[in-house]
Parts: structure tokens; C-alpha cells; sequence
């Protein structure tokens, strides 16, 4: 594709920001969503993002340290920047358990699971416009970049319905719980582009960035999706993250 790498990013995030719009539209229908179906795609969701982390992100960052001679650095750079991303999110998540201690009496779970998602789909949005930023032209790239992509949007199909339907059975309108549980994935355009912009300004942060957005990934996949969705159907949960791998690792092996 001939257009700049950031609007790219941008159309990118713009479609995990809609697929969290749809997962939020469902309260117009029902409070309820089948959860087998939802661990499926969580499962799914998580095995592509597991994947994509090394195939998308880590592998990238390993090849262009090499392909600049700073080869000697990548063991350090990779490790800082994967722990950096899986930090954010851990502390993200205590510091949103230590608010909810503080506002059980409140019934304010909706609030807080809407606040929770919007910060990690922070470093979500920033993982996709990092990884079309640094695009070198090769289709197998942008096909990776995609595949990251649809990767998060499929997982911030549930994330929507997670962030609407307790706000709905919380007493809000169908409205105002549609609009609070999109809202929740705007943030992701936001970091999308930024992320784009910054590498493609500052090369030299490329590698840290990958490595972040990598750590990041992982964090999101063993913390939350893979523990949600075996929940309710461990056998549906399982057959989602082995298949969402191995369609990220089929797809990288055959066009790289």
C-alpha cells in the first residue's frame, strides 16, 4: 500500500475500535451473550496476539537491531522492552483492583471495568501503530501488521459487551451504556497513530517500541483473555488459542 504508514495505523485501529463498537451495540439486544461464544473468541484472540507478540513484534525488533549492527543489544533491549509492556499492564491492573476495593459499596464494577479496558487498550492501539510504522514495503510485513490487528479486534469484541452490559444492569440506558462501552476503544486510534508517528520519526526507539507492545501482548493474553476464557468451557477456550496461533503462524510461514 502506497498511503503513509500512520494513516494506515489509523484505518487499522479505526477497525478494533469498531469491532469494540459492535461488542458494545449487542446491549441493545440482550444483557445477556452466549459466554461459550465469547470464551471462543477470547481464546481465539489470545492465540493470535501470543503469536503475533513473537511474529509481529520481538522477531522485528531482533532483526532490525541486527540489520543496523547493534546485534550485541538485542538480548538487552528485547528484555527490557518485553518486561517494560508486561509491567504496565500488571501495575495498571493492581491499580485498578486497589480503586475497586475502595468502591465495592459503590456498585461502581461497570465504571471500573470500563476504566480498566480503556487504559490497556492503550498500549493495544500503540502495539498496531508501531507495528505499520515500521513496515519496510515487504507484503509479508503488512501482513502481519493486519493480522495483529484483527488479532485485537476480535478480542475487543468482548471487551465491549464487558464494558456495556454491567453498566446496562447497573440501571444506565441502552444508549448511554452503548456509548461508554464504545468509548472505550477511541483511546486505541489515539495510541495508534502516535505509536506510528514515533517510530517513524525516532527509528531508534523501533526496537524498544516493538519490544514494549510485545510485553504488553503477552500481559493481556495470560492475564485476562486466556483465564476468561477458560472460565466457562475450558475445551472451547483451548481449541480458540491453538487455533488463533496456529492461523497467525500458518499465515506468517506461508507469505514470509
Amino acid at each position: 500500500m502506497h498511503m503513509p504508514l500512520w494513516i494506515q495505523a489509523a484505518i487499522a485501529t479505526v477497525f478494533t475500535w469498531f469491532m469494540t463498537a459492535l461488542g458494545a451495540s449487542f446491549v441493545f439486544l440482550s444483557k445477556k451473550f452466549h459466554p461459550r461464544a465469547i470464551n471462543m473468541m477470547q481464546g481465539t484472540a489470545a492465540g493470535i496476539m501470543i503469536a503475533a507478540s513473537f511474529f509481529s513484534l520481538l522477531l522485528p525488533a531482533m532483526n532490525r537491531l541486527s540489520a543496523s549492527g547493534a546485534e550485541d543489544m538485542a538480548a538487552i533491549v528485547l528484555s527490557v522492552g518485553f518486561l517494560a509492556g508486561g509491567a504496565f499492564i500488571v501495575l495498571s491492573d493492581i491499580v485498578m483492583s486497589h480503586t475497586s476495593r475502595f468502591s465495592q459499596q459503590q456498585k461502581r464494577g461497570g465504571t471500573l471495568t470500563f476504566a480498566a479496558i480503556t487504559l490497556h487498550n492503550i498500549p493495544e492501539g500503540f502495539a498496531v501503530g508501531v507495528a505499520f510504522g515500521s513496515l519496510t514495503g515487504t507484503y509479508s510485513d503488512w501482513i502481519a501488521a493486519v493480522m495483529l490487528a484483527i488479532g485485537i479486534g476480535i478480542q475487543n469484541f468482548p471487551e465491549g459487551l464487558c464494558v456495556s452490559v454491567p453498566l446496562r444492569k447497573q440501571g444506565f440506558s441502552a444508549g448511554k451504556a452503548f456509548f461508554y462501552g464504545q468509548f472505550s476503544g477511541l483511546v486505541e486510534i489515539v495510541a495508534g497513530i502516535l505509536g506510528a508517528l514515533a517510530v517513524g520519526i525516532i527509528s531508534s526507539i523501533l526496537p524498544w517500541a516493538l519490544a514494549f507492545s510485545a510485553g504488553a501482548m503477552i500481559a493481556v493474553s495470560c492475564a485476562e483473555l486466556i483465564p476468561s476464557s477458560v472460565a466457562e468451557g475450558k475445551v472451547s477456550a483451548v481449541c480458540g488459542v491453538v487455533f488463533g496461533f496456529a492461523l497467525m503462524m500458518l499465515l506468517d510461514v506461508l507469505l514470509g
